[in-house]
């Protein structure tokens, strides 16, 4: 009886871990892009010029940004039930 009752319940949480995969998905290729982007705009802005100090920190801070996001590539949460 027990186990009759929990069925849904689990196929519902495997449904919603599953979502939560692909958002997870999502969320780390916005990270590798946003972060090369940032590395980008901040070397033009480095190496034209324009702004060195801003462009410094954009990308030292967009290879910080790229390093978390290898971190969380390399140890992923678990999403999964078993």
């Amino acid at each position: 009886m027990l186990f009759e009752l929990l069925s849904p319940l689990t196929d519902f949480a495997i449904l919603i871990a599953g979502y939560f995969n692909e958002i997870w998905d999502f969320l780390i290729f916005i990270g590798r892009v946003s972060s090369s982007i940032i590395v980008l705009i901040g070397a033009i802005l480095w190496f034209t010029e324009a702004n060195m100090k801003r462009g410094k920190g954009l990308v030292f801070s967009g290879i910080l940004l790229a390093i978390v996001i290898q971190y969380f590539v390399m140890y992923p949460p678990t999403f999964s039930l078993g």
